[in-house]
């Protein structure tokens, strides 16, 4: 119960901290993402299960906070949740180079999620010119806040997890 009330926590402090602050720390109307990051940490460190459940949990406050369309990003970050959630059983969790990579993978994939809802159904086709000015920088944004709040997210998770000895 305790570990549950902690990661709803979590969610709603990513999704104020999104709307609020980090507006004071975005470069070129760029913002990291905190949501792919606690999603995609989460579901590493405890597989597709807790990653979509967090992803959704994540998305679900966010939708409430920013005002946008009810549901846009829960369901974006219950898929990135629970697609990276596979990885789960296949790397080491103290090990930061495999995250870093798939939270720069899910971000890319967020990316085209959002480029796909917003931008091309309006017939804005430029691609590359999206890619090159929002999707990449805000990967890289998103990447090196994550080696700080990784290391958050897995010292909150090893103190919370059950252990059975």
């Amino acid at each position: 119960m305790k570990r549950k009330l902690i990661i709803a926590l979590l969610c709603a402090a990513a999704a104020l901290l999104q709307t609020t602050l980090m507006g004071y720390i975005e470069i070129a109307s760029i913002r990291p993402n905190l949501q792919v990051i606690l999603a995609t940490s989460f579901a590493l460190m405890c597989g597709s299960k807790t990653g979509l459940t967090v992803g959704a949990l994540a998305g679900f406050f966010l939708d409430l906070v920013s005002g946008s369309t009810p549901g846009f990003y829960t369901l974006a970050y219950a898929w990135i949740g629970y697609l990276t959630g596979f990885s789960y059983r296949i790397f080491y969790d103290d090990d930061i180079k495999t995250p870093l990579l798939l939270i720069a993978g899910a971000d890319l994939l967020y990316g085209l999620y959002q480029y796909i809802t917003t931008f091309l159904i309006r017939g804005r086709i430029h691609f590359f010119f999206y890619l090159r000015r929002i999707i990449i920088p805000e990967m890289i944004y998103t990447v090196i806040l994550a080696v700080f709040i990784y290391q958050l997210n897995f010292y909150i998770n090893r103190k919370t997890a059950r252990t059975y000895f």
